[in-house]
């Protein structure tokens, strides 16, 4: 309890100590609010997963640029509730430069990815997955080493938590590369995904398995099944609320994938699924390279124009509504044709006041 005589300043000043104290006390790996993002592809189901994870009965819609949303768990009775941010970026691979907005040098120590592919979109899958996860790995990066030159043990912490799923006599340890952040990855409509030719599911399967596995992430299939989104809620809560992680696991390429960070193996996934003569012909430089070399032989990536970035999301299709465009169109029109009459006028201003530098005067024919 404060004293009587103390100052706002000494009650401030005790506070801060009393925080800091607490972190030291726990090795600052302990925090009550954690953070999430959604990334992947555009109309992938990100929205669903996350409503359903925070219970909410809603109708999703679509996503405008970067949302957020929050939610409250306690982990027993008579316990302080946990608060967990979902972060949610919209337009696939077209918005990347909102990528850094939500993760910042305050929060990188209980954030977290989240990447939905849609799993019936196979010839975006590697696409979009490239180009989310350089994107947000790259700016990671540079938040932590900003992080490192103020709090070099928080820094430190982070990097050497990534291995922690990994146990140590892993045989994969020095062959991985994990994402510098709890990663998951969750393949979403897989009710349309298992309607696929067995020889294409082989090669997404193992292709997932194989990227999530190198990044150390936590790989599942989901739908709009109510068992399958039961185990995508288990591996989010986990994520936000510190709940208890999933030791169960499901690699049966005939049912949906379910497999926690750091229980696959590389030995256990197989080579890419390609022959060897087709293999030595790629002239792969990394292992990753070479399983997408393999993946974009069997599913050749969509035309970059798909992905072309949308300066302007007004003129995105995906937002269109007739009404409002209609008079957005019409307001166009008249600004445009404001714009000429000034320019017409500007014109014949400028020509008058030439005609009378000559003496000369020249009527003009202009209709205005």
């Amino acid at each position: 309890m404060p004293g009587a005589s103390d100052t706002l300043w000494d009650i401030a000043k005790a506070e801060v100590e009393k925080r800091e104290n607490h972190e030291d006390s726990t090795d600052g790996l302990e925090c009550w609010e954690r953070s999430l993002f959604f990334i992947g592809n555009k109309n992938g189901g990100k929205t669903t997963i996350i409503l359903r994870c925070l219970d909410r009965d809603e109708i999703p819609k679509p996503t405008l640029a970067l949302e957020y949303t929050f939610g409250r768990r306690a982990k027993g009775h008579n316990t302080p509730k946990d608060i967990a941010n979902f972060w949610e970026l919209g337009g696939g691979t077209s918005l990347l430069d909102l990528i850094p907005i939500p993760i910042t040098t305050a929060n990188i120590r209980t954030f977290a990815i989240v990447l939905v592919l849609d799993l019936s979109k196979p010839n975006e899958l590697w696409p979009t997955m490239e180009s989310l996860l350089q994107a947000t790995r790259k700016h990671v990066d540079r938040v932590i080493t900003k992080l490192g030159q103020t709090n070099p043990k928080a820094a430190t912490e982070i990097k050497q938590r990534i291995w922690n799923n990994l146990p140590k006599d892993h045989p994969d340890r020095e062959l991985i590369d994990p994402f510098p952040i709890p990663l998951v990855i969750i393949g979403s409509k897989y009710d349309m995904f298992h309607e696929f030719d067995s020889e294409m599911k082989k090669i997404i399967y193992k292709t997932l398995r194989f990227v999530s596995h190198y990044y150390g992430a936590s790989l599942v299939f989901t739908s709009k099944s109510e068992a399958l989104l039961l185990k995508t809620r288990t591996l989010i809560n986990h994520l936000a609320f510190g709940f208890d992680r999933s030791k169960s696991m499901s690699v049966d390429q005939n049912k949906p994938l379910f497999i926690p960070a750091g229980m696959d193996s590389l030995s256990q996934i197989g080579p890419p699924p390609a022959s060897n003569s087709d293999i030595g012909k790629l002239h792969a430089q990394t292992p990753m390279d070479l399983w997408k070399k393999v993946f974009e032989k069997a599913f050749p990536p969509k035309n970059v124009g798909v992905f072309k970035e949308v300066k302007d999301p007004a003129q995105d299709p995906q937002y269109g509504e007739y009404e409002v465009d209609a008079m957005r169109a019409q307001k166009n029109q008249v600004c445009y044709s404001s714009r000429s009459c000034r320019s017409i006028k500007k014109i014949s201003r400028v020509f008058l006041r030439h005609c009378t530098y000559a003496q000369t005067y020249v009527p003009l024919n202009i209709h205005l």
